[in-house]
């Protein structure tokens, strides 16, 4: 079964899959409320990415005087790969 096509400036490009368009939405979602909270736009990127975060947590711990970063580091999922290196 074929994809749809969508019309792009004369081309036709294949449509991107919705769970694929949902998985980015969500990251963006992650990634704006991380910002709002005052992680710098790097950070949050990369640990908007990483669904491990629990992201209310890291919310709480800045709004209580934390710093992103090191929220981050006392988040961080275990198994080494921190998403705040």
């Amino acid at each position: 079964m074929r994809r749809p096509l969508q019309a792009s400036g004369g081309r036709r490009t294949p449509e991107m899959p919705s769970q694929q368009r949902n998985a980015q939405a969500v990251v963006h979602w992650r990634r704006m409320e991380l910002m709002q909270c005052g992680f710098p736009r790097q950070l949050a990127a990369r640990v908007a990415r990483d669904e491990r975060y629990d992201l209310h947590l890291l919310i709480e711990l800045v709004q209580e005087g934390c710093s992103p970063a090191l929220a981050v580091r006392i988040l961080s999922p275990l198994g080494g790969n921190d998403a705040a290196c």
